[in-house]
């Protein structure tokens, strides 16, 4: 099980935030952000091993198969 960022969005970020730098900025004067989308993934196999709840299964993003 994992849950955390959304991939898509954390690089569209840094790519943002570069782009600043490229353009002049000065690293330290950018604002920290954060990404407002997480997912969870699930490995079913152990997910059924561990005896989840298949609610649980449904609420994920993603189930690894």
């Amino acid at each position: 099980m994992s849950y955390g960022a959304n991939r898509e969005s954390s690089m569209r970020s840094a790519a943002s935030l570069v782009d600043k730098i490229l353009r002049g900025a000065r690293a330290g004067d950018l604002p920290i952000e954060r990404t407002n989308e997480h997912e969870l993934w699930i490995n079913r196999k152990t997910a059924n091993a561990l005896g989840l709840p298949q609610t649980l299964l449904l609420r994920a993003d993603q189930v690894i198969e």
